[in-house]
């Protein structure tokens, strides 16, 4: 009988402390940094990805993990034709590396770091620009074997991802300057 008035208070203290939670954000004005992130990229996408002759398949999984990023955090519809987009976004992929970061007692390395360097160009609606990004991602591979395709290609894929990541927040940061320097213009007037 205790213990079902201490999960009734547990439940009902962490009820309260969820809605006042609630109740401050949505009061102070917050608004998490996606909605200042889509500011930047509106409307159509067209995505391009300057293709790296030394590594043209990395080039593709660059361009599946922006897909993804562009889908999923800004919401918006991409199209096959840059003359169909009211947002272009061009990928460049700078480098790619895979770097060792442990040995085994045999001394064959099994645990890598892959680290990918992105350069992105946006043209759209609310202006023009270029931002860097990178992403790093760790991985294991069975003890006395080499790195496969296969593996190797997930670790880009990732990696990618984990910089375009880095974009959503780039965008954001770059859109809220902009609102708080509109901000200040309108309160001099």
């Amino acid at each position: 009988m205790k213990s079902i008035v201490k999960a009734r208070k547990v439940f009902l203290m962490l009820f309260a402390f969820h809605l006042s939670l609630v109740v401050i954000l949505t009061g102070c004005g917050y608004k998490p940094s996606s909605f200042y992130a889509k500011k930047k990229i509106q409307g159509s996408v067209y995505v391009h990805v300057v293709i790296n002759l030394e590594e043209p398949k990395n080039s593709v999984l660059v361009k599946d993990a922006l897909n993804e990023i562009v889908v999923g955090q800004f919401n918006t519809k991409l199209v096959s034709k840059r003359s169909l987009a009211d947002t272009v976004l061009t990928v460049n992929l700078s480098s790619v590396g895979n770097q060792e970061l442990q040995k085994d007692k045999d001394g064959y390395a099994n645990l890598y770091r892959t680290n990918v360097n992105i350069t992105v160009a946006y043209a759209g609606p609310n202006g023009n620009g270029t931002t860097s990004v990178s992403g790093s991602y760790v991985f294991s591979v069975v003890a006395g074997s080499t790195i496969s395709d296969a593996k190797r290609f997930e670790a880009i894929k990732i990696a990618s991802s984990k910089a375009f990541e880095e974009i959503v927040s780039k965008f954001a940061v770059e859109s809220f300057k902009k609102d708080e320097v509109k901000g200040d213009k309108n309160k001099t007037k």
